[in-house]
């Protein structure tokens, strides 16, 4: 899977790309990273991205010319390809869509600075808009990162175990079961008897429940969009009464 990022930080980007992980993956090329930087593709002599926005008020917005000849140089017009806007004004960045962007071959990422974008990026160039959460940051650098880890992890064999990914937290639509390795017992605190038993049906079981409560404990929101069992709903409302 490619992804195509605009940035005017491109340093950002390689620490860690190269690390773990990602860098395997693109080792084996099982994803490719290209970063472009925006103010290459300024026209004038200082390569201005940004300008004060006309009607007055604080900050700087990003020029439209740079941008659009950034991403149309790199991919074309009418490429196909998905052009995402990291900014806190897009549809909320969850499990479901790191899903959906995964099945695609290639995505493009804009990363916003100063006060924001000329609307003109959002309105003829973007064909989407994702925010990876309710606070304001001082650039999609770190969101851009964020997606592109999230949605590698699903790709076919980037991760070492094929069925990693589909016991992370959020990927059932639940929170993720508690987890244990040596020694047995640290400080007083032991493994629950059910994982060294060596009886896979109790302890799938055992981490089933585990996670159903500490998303009712934690995260209850998830439940109402969480694809429960009967069995599932029975354990809850147990739970539930026992509170």
């Amino acid at each position: 899977m490619q992804f195509d990022v605009f940035t005017l930080l491109p340093e950002v980007f390689p620490a860690y790309l190269e690390t773990s992980i990602l860098k395997r993956a693109r080792q084996r090329g099982l994803i490719d990273v290209r970063v472009h930087n925006i103010r290459d593709y300024a026209r004038d002599k200082h390569h201005t991205t940004d300008d004060t926005p006309f009607g007055g008020g604080g900050g700087m917005v990003m020029k439209p010319e740079p941008v659009f000849e950034a991403v149309e140089s790199v991919l074309g017009r009418d490429s196909g390809t998905p052009i995402i806007l990291l900014t806190p004004q897009g549809r909320l960045f969850d499990q479901r869509v790191a899903e959906e962007l995964s099945s695609r071959e290639k995505i493009a990422l804009i990363c916003g600075r100063y006060e924001g974008v000329d609307e003109r990026i959002r309105q003829h160039l973007v064909t989407d808009e994702i925010s990876i959460g309710d606070y304001v940051l001082t650039g999609g650098e770190i969101p851009a990162l964020i997606l592109i880890d999230a949605v590698s992890r699903l790709l076919p064999g980037v991760l070492g175990d094929p069925t990693g990914a589909e016991d992370d937290s959020h990927s059932s639509g639940l929170l993720e079961y508690p987890h244990y390795t040596r020694p047995p017992e640290f400080r007083g605190e032991s493994v629950p008897d059910v994982l060294l038993s060596g009886d896979h049906a109790k302890i799938a079981k055992w981490r089933r429940e585990q996670s159903l409560l500490r998303t009712l404990k934690r995260r209850p929101d998830l439940l109402e969009k969480a694809n429960l069992t009967d069995e599932d709903r029975r354990f809850l409302s147990r739970m539930k009464d026992e509170r």
